[in-house]
């Protein structure tokens, strides 16, 4: 059993999908949580009255991950709920926003998903550093199997931007490890049970995709929350830099 009771942990994008299964997975290991959410305050809320019915302690926060005086806001809303400190960030936050060929694709949409993806880590991530150097964290960042495989159609900036954040991930661990935080990545490959797919993906394209998948099966929130444990956890106290696949064998280094 991995042991998280006294940690303190901030999930964005915690009300739903993955990052919903995270903070409730980070709960029941014994971490308190503040769940942020940009949206879906209802999402949010629920997460809250879930941990809080298993004994931890919760926050729900609101903010815009691209703003950086918002960004500041939530933090310090999280921190002092925490007592000025903070164990573990899980940079969940991020989407496709929408399907476009490079050919087609406006500027702006390429700046708003590199923007949703990269520099809401960077800003929130820039944030928490200061709560964790006397005592050490966890950072943890979502890339994803399309920061190896080009992603599918109409997918190239959102491939880009998570390859940029397997990378950040790579950088950030380094310039930080001397105040012994660590800094990982979990990449998903095809995770069911998320608004993601019920959005971006077809039917068929979810088929297919199953078919492609040597474990036969799409994956779940829990797979995901399962690695996210791993690292938050002192199991992974020498594990930094470093990118967990999750994909049931769809992508394998």
């Amino acid at each position: 059993m991995i042991d998280l009771k006294g940690k303190r942990a901030l999930v964005t994008g915690g009300g739903t999908g993955i990052g919903r299964g995270i903070a409730l997975s980070l709960a029941e290991a014994g971490a308190d949580v503040v769940v942020h959410y940009g949206s879906n305050k209802k999402g949010a809320e629920e997460v809250v009255e879930l941990i809080k019915a298993r004994g931890q302690k919760a926050l729900a926060v609101q903010g815009d991950v691209l703003i950086k005086k918002e960004v500041v806001s939530f933090m310090g809303e999280a921190t002092t709920f925490f007592q000025q400190r903070l164990d573990i960030l899980v940079n969940n936050a991020g989407h496709l926003v929408q399907r476009a060929s490079i050919e087609e694709m406006p500027e702006e949409l390429w700046h708003k998903i590199f923007d949703v993806n990269v520099t809401s880590a960077f800003l929130v991530s820039q944030q928490a550093i200061s709560f964790m150097k006397e005592n050490g964290g966890k950072i943890i960042n979502m890339t994803s199997i399309a920061a190896h495989n080009g992603g599918g159609p109409g997918a190239a900036a959102y491939a880009a931007s998570k390859a940029a954040v397997l990378t950040f991930s790579k950088a950030l661990a380094k310039e930080l490890a001397s105040y012994n935080i660590t800094v990982n990545a979990v990449s998903p490959g095809f995770i069911g049970n998320t608004p993601f797919h019920d959005t971006f993906t077809t039917k068929e394209g979810r088929t297919n995709a199953v078919k492609g998948i040597p474990l036969q099966r799409e994956g779940n929130p829990a797979d995901v929350a399962g690695a996210v444990l791993y690292l938050a956890s002192d199991l992974a106290d020498y594990l930094t830099g470093e990118t967990i696949e999750i994909n049931g064998g769809m992508f394998m280094r």
